[in-house]
């Protein structure tokens, strides 16, 4: 009997046990992204490949290497090579970036010394194990699947793992429940298919590979109705890449199911095998319509998604947009790459486009390993790329072989858009289906070389384990973990010596990582002046290492202020701005601004900047020499741009609010000679004359202005305000209940509502004023709201209600603006009781008062008697 069909040794059937835990643990811990799944990970792999060693000697077998374990080995050597502490002319010269950091940051804060390639060492270190392992899942596979019966077993268990996980998203989406098991809610993420798969990504790439693996092993299966659970399994996959709403998902398992369906019809034509072969197409035709009719049950969502790429312009503003500022940062680590693993503290520094993500990963298997493994990682690839090829040409392959090629196949092409293979699950599923297509054939040894001998070969499986498992230590420090223990001592306040040395200590394990330095900065600025040096000693590595940081600007601005570099703190606050922070200007830098000069410091290239600029100092901040100041260097810097016209308005209201007409009349002009004919210089023009006194030509003009205009709301309730305060209190609510149909939030209602309030005292309607007062609360709860409705309620000498009303206005006071309320309710309440004793009084003193309560306590005696 040949080797590859005699029974296994039990060690052997071990090794496969220790696989087939692998396929779905990884799954279970959160898709492979749980920080824990590296341990049985390392644990797993090592004991499967020690196994399959010893299940080899007994056996009487010798160990295979094929040619798709060598990039899998080489990756981890290259792993090892990253941590190697290299002197500074050795560093400079294998990587200058990583020397260039080692001089800027770390040296001057006595962190010199030899210095490893990777820029993040503890997740190299993670990465070494990660690579190890899968050199032991994929070589244990290969020997594993000598036995037909394992090599079926493994991909079942592939199959049946995305079948189960598509039965617990389809659980939940039944149950409508949206956090797992009810237990873990995802904070970022929103996948449409509640599984262990936090992205529907990742999700759509494993559950891929499980269909066509299950369509293959529906293919083979005889006799037939043994296929029917495989073929099942591979519909329940293929159903749940649908419900991920993953484009790519979908696309590339269409993609590897029409080259299967290539092969197969060309195997038909070969064989010539007529209605027997074509029973061959009715689990792919299955998986098909399965796909159809998941893509009917979310045509609607699917449709949108679609829709998002449907162009190039499209296209080009996705992920894909970010593949050229990637590259340029893998094009500064061509000899050996950032370190494996490094990619989201290192890239921040060559980010130079905004994106409000945290881009952990390129999104993209060529770049990941250009920009973490430099050119060698890239011929790893090219190296992968041709073994698969030539694993794929072998000779004899038969559909379920061929399926496996395809899912793994649409899998690694997913990667060009995705980063699954980067993580657990993905990555040990698709190379133990790998494993299977790759095991060694006693006719054909032209792509695997003979190992030593299995004793060598066990030592060397246990050294390997061993490492793969203690890297796992240096690794334990993880970026997110640093940055959220730094940060929960600075919100804490902890001493700053304390944090500055807790800080070097984190930054000595993740050098690359610009929050780290923020953090440490931050600490430093509560001290205010006498912490400004280390501020900006600080702030300054965090810029280096991301320049586009808008936090670390607004940092440096702060500390510069301190010092008393009040131009390059203003430049820093602009450059806060530039880099996302949008409050930067108006909400903090405007009101630290002493001078014409400080504005200018701060003010883009933008019109609208400098005129939102000049409505804080304006009305805000009550600063209209500075406002008047500023405005005529803004007007004058960005003259023939198109937002200086607004510019010009700003400043004639801003003259009518100080009674300064002849500036105001000639501001206007200015307006009305860039933009005659327009709505806001008509309604400009109009606010002139009223401010000249000119009230009837003004209000005649707004009117006439409204007519033109029916459809705008603003208009008519600034019309419906100047009719207010001429006394035509009627025509104003006639001109507010005109546009009550444009009102289009409850914000708008709000104030609608307030005006015709206004209105209605005017008349004396003080009821039904009230009414509208308590709507607009109801839709807008404010402390003002609430009082104006207390006042109505008083003058009506509800106090009672009056002192509820301020009840609830007082509960939305900040507790030290809530001194004159108390006192207000105390004097309502003062009132209601005196209200109160008074009427009760007259009922006393009334002869027909106390008659009616006589009776009434008559008519409250019980009527039988105990």
């Amino acid at each position: 009997m040949a080797p590859s069909q005699r029974s296994s040794s039990r060690y052997t059937r071990l090794a496969e046990v220790a696989l087939a835990t692998l396929v779905v643990v990884c799954p279970l811990a959160l898709g492979g992204a749980a920080k824990w799944v590296l341990f049985p990970l390392g644990l797993l792999s090592g004991a499967a490949a020690l196994l399959a060693c010893i299940g080899a000697r007994r056996h009487g077998q010798s160990l295979r290497f094929p040619l798709l374990a060598v990039p899998l080995a080489a990756g981890a050597a290259l792993c090892a090579v990253q941590l190697v502490p290299l002197p500074s002319g050795v560093l400079g010269l294998l990587s200058p970036e990583a020397a260039a950091l080692r001089e800027f940051a770390l040296e001057p804060l006595g962190l010199g010394g030899a210095r490893p390639v990777s820029l993040d060492p503890p997740a190299t270190w993670r990465e070494l194990s990660k690579h190890v392992a899968y050199l032991f899942v994929f070589l244990a596979t290969v020997q594993v699947s000598r036995s037909r019966d394992s090599r079926r077993r493994l991909l079942a268990v592939v199959t049946f793992t995305g079948a189960a996980v598509t039965l617990v998203g389809l659980g939940h989406a039944l149950m409508g429940v949206t956090s797992l098991f009810g237990l873990r809610s995802w904070v970022h993420a929103h996948p449409t298919l509640v599984t262990f798969f936090g992205n529907p990504n990742h999700l759509a790439g494993f559950l891929g590979l499980g269909a066509s693996v299950g369509v293959g092993l529906a293919l083979t299966m005889r006799p037939p109705m043994k296929a029917l659970p495989y073929a099942l399994a591979a519909g329940a996959c293929g159903l749940g890449v649908v419900l991920t709403l993953s484009r790519g998902g979908i696309v590339f398992l269409v993609l590897g199911q029409g080259l299967l369906v290539l092969w197969l019809a060309r195997r038909r034509r070969e064989e010539r095998r007529g209605a027997a072969s074509a029973r061959s197409f009715v689990p792919v035709l299955g998986l098909v319509a399965v796909l159809a009719v998941g893509a009917y049950a979310v045509a609607e969502p699917l449709w949108a998604e679609a829709r998002s790429a449907d162009s190039l312009e499209k296209l080009g503003q996705s992920k894909v947009s970010l593949w050229p500022m990637m590259a340029s940062a893998a094009a500064a680590f061509p000899a050996l790459g950032m370190g494996r693993g490094a990619f989201e503290a290192a890239f921040p520094r060559y980010q130079s486009e905004l994106n409000p993500n945290t881009l952990t990963h390129p999104e993209n298997a060529v770049l990941q390993l250009a920009a973490e493994l430099g050119l060698p990682g890239l011929m790893l690839l090219v190296l992968a790329v041709w073994g698969f090829a030539r694993l794929a040409r072998r000779e004899g392959l038969d559909a379920l072989e061929v399926s496996a090629l395809a899912g793994v196949a649409a899998l690694a092409l997913h990667n060009l858009f995705d980063f699954s293979l980067e993580l657990p699950a993905c990555a040990v599923a698709a190379l133990v289906v790998l494993g299977t297509v790759a095991r060694p054939r006693e006719r054909d040894t032209a792509d695997a070389w003979a190992l030593p001998s299995s004793l060598v070969s066990l030592g060397a499986s246990g050294v390997l384990t061993a490492l793969a498992l203690v890297a796992l230590q240096p690794g334990a420090s993880r970026l997110s973990d640093a940055e959220t223990e730094l940060a929960e001592q600075v919100r804490a306040r902890a001493p700053v010596e304390t944090v500055h040395a807790r800080g070097l200590e984190l930054i000595d394990r993740h050098p690359a990582d610009y929050l780290l330095y923020r953090l440490v900065a931050s600490a430093h600025a509560a001290r205010g002046v006498e912490g400004a040096s280390q501020t900006l000693a600080f702030v300054n590595r965090a810029l280096y290492l991301a320049p586009l940081d808008a936090v670390s600007h607004r940092v440096a601005a702060h500390a510069l202020l301190a010092t008393g570099h009040r131009s390059q703190a203003f430049l820093e606050y602009r450059l806060a701005y530039e880099a996302g922070e949008k409050g930067a200007l108006v909400g903090d830098a405007v009101r630290r601004a002493r001078t014409v000069e400080d504005l200018v410091a701060m003010t883009p290239d933008s019109p609208d900047i400098a005129g939102a600029l000049l409505d804080a100092l304006s009305w805000h901040l009550n600063r209209p020499e500075l406002a008047l100041a500023y405005g005529a260097w803004a007007r004058e810097h960005f003259e023939g741009r198109p937002g200086v016209t607004a510019l010009w308005a700003r400043e004639a209201r801003l003259r009518l609010t100080r009674k300064e007409l002849p500036e105001a009349e000639a501001a206007c002009v200015q307006v009305e000679r860039r933009a005659p004919g327009e709505r806001d210089t008509a309604l400009l023009r109009a606010e002139v004359l009223r401010g000249r006194g000119e009230s009837d030509a003004a209000l005649r003009d707004l009117e006439a202005l409204r007519s033109r205009h029916p459809e705008d709301l603003e208009l008519a309730l600034i019309l419906a305000s100047w009719q207010m305060d001429a006394g035509l209190t009627r025509r104003a609510r006639q001109t507010l209940q005109s546009v009550g149909g444009l009102v289009t939030d409850y914000r708008q209602r709000a104030r609608l509502l307030s005006m015709e309030a206004d209105g209605l005292e005017r008349e004396g309607l003080l009821s039904r004023a009230m009414d509208r007062r308590q709507t607009v609360a109801r839709l807008l709860p404010s402390a003002e709201a609430y009082f104006a409705v207390a006042r109505l309620q008083e003058s009506l000498k509800r106090y009672d209600a009056a002192a509820r009303s301020v009840s609830e206005g007082l509960a939305l006071l900040p507790p030290d603006a809530r001194e004159a309320a108390r006192a207000w309710m105390t004097r309502l309440e003062s009132a209601e009781r005196a209200r109160v004793d008074s009427r009760r009084k007259e009922l006393l003193s009334d002869p027909r008062a106390q008659e009616l309560e006589h009776l009434l306590g008559e008519s409250r005696e019980p009527l039988v008697e105990p």
